[in-house]
């Protein structure tokens, strides 16, 4: 245990992070077991830790920050614990047709008073767009109308949300904009909220795989959810919105990415907040867009995501008291977790917010840029 502490002492320190330091960023340890755990289990010890009270900081997501930016991640050597993590996700597809409501059950059908405790009135459960210093309901509006603005959406139109959450992009666009919505899900939740939101619109909510999508539509956009698709299935995903766009369509793709391509799934993510999520790379997206679009534009504003996140964390909070009879004291650490230690990620550019924006490639007219 004297070795272990030593050892993580040692490395935390190269990031100018103490332990029981009075730095903001400093973290307080309650059970030195921690010190062990971490350098067998990396980073779902340090999750659980948390959740566990082991350790405590002022600003988690600043701590997160200064390890992702220093990469003492990559400090400790990968383990036989790291292959046997990951193996399922490289030999099964994680992400198939009967597995994908996994998701669904386990995340987003938690309690739409969960979420409606931190995010904006639109229900965006992705990141804002921030210009100056708005605060989260204009960010998420501003999002959501740059978003139409890049699929030139007009009255004629007919859009297809796929994944559509709780259908507040839906209302956004049907109200704004004019255009006929079909936005699918596989969230009962959301589902049953996204119909109450948008009724008497042009707005239609389907109970649907992604997989069984059918019709023809001017406009396709997936906003935060190809998270959940999986490197096994980005071909498919493409070839669905190849097949339901028109030949003069306009697809945009909003998502979460990682630096690098791997399988990309978070061992403490994975575990306790997005099970069988994976984050995709600029090349796996390009590579299963080859043959099947044109890229028109790709736009990175992870930095947003970071402002994003400390909005819901601080929204979060402020409503734990309305939350306390519905969830425990370990969901509330688990939450604030979650929240912080991705702001952290996304403030060191460890993770990336990007909308790209398709065509087909045999579209007749050049592309009309959005700006």
């Amino acid at each position: 245990m004297k070795n272990a502490k030593e050892f993580v002492v040692t490395i935390l320190q190269k990031a100018d992070i103490d332990v029981n330091g009075n730095k903001p960023w400093d973290i307080t340890v309650h059970n030195e077991q921690l010190f062990k755990d971490v350098l067998l289990r990396k980073n779902l010890a340090l999750g659980e830790g948390y959740m566990l009270k082991w350790w405590d900081c002022e600003a988690p997501d600043e701590f997160i920050n200064k390890i992702l930016t220093h990469n003492l991640h990559t400090e400790i050597k990968e383990n036989f614990r790291d292959f046997l993590y990951i193996l399922p996700s490289l030999i099964f597809n994680r992400q198939s047709s009967s597995r994908a409501r996994i998701i669904a059950e386990r995340h987003y059908d938690l309690g739409n008073k969960l979420f409606e405790s931190f995010l904006d009135p639109y229900m965006q459960y992705s990141c804002g767009y921030f210009y100056n210093k708005e605060d989260l309901e204009t960010a998420q509006k501003n999002k959501m109308d740059l978003t139409c603005k890049k699929l030139q959406l007009n009255e004629n139109d007919t859009l297809l949300d796929i994944g559509c959450g709780w259908g507040g992009f839906a209302k956004y666009a049907a109200e704004n904009y004019g255009c006929k919505v079909v936005g699918v899900n596989i969230s009962e939740r959301q589902i049953e909220y996204a119909r109450n939101l948008c009724k008497d619109l042009p707005v239609e909510i389907v109970n649907s795989d992604y997989r069984e999508i059918k019709g023809k539509f001017d406009k396709v956009v997936s906003i935060g959810m190809f998270e959940h698709v999986g490197p096994k299935n980005y071909n498919e995903f493409m070839d669905t919105v190849k097949r339901c766009m028109k030949p003069d369509g306009i697809f945009l793709l909003h998502t979460i990415g990682s630096n690098t391509s791997s399988v990309n799934c978070d061992p403490w993510v994975n575990k306790y907040i997005f099970p069988n999520g994976s984050l995709p790379s600029i090349a796996q997206i390009a590579r299963a867009a080859e043959n099947r679009f044109v890229i028109e534009d790709v736009h990175n504003f992870g930095p947003h995501y970071d402002r994003t996140l400390m909005h819901w964390h601080n929204n979060f909070l402020n409503s734990w008291r309305k939350l306390e009879n519905d969830y425990d004291e370990t969901f509330k650490r688990m939450w604030e977790y979650y929240l912080l230690s991705s702001a952290g990620g996304f403030r060191a550019r460890h993770l990336q917010l990007w909308q790209f924006v398709f065509t087909h490639e045999r579209k007749e007219q050049p592309f009309c840029r959005f700006v």
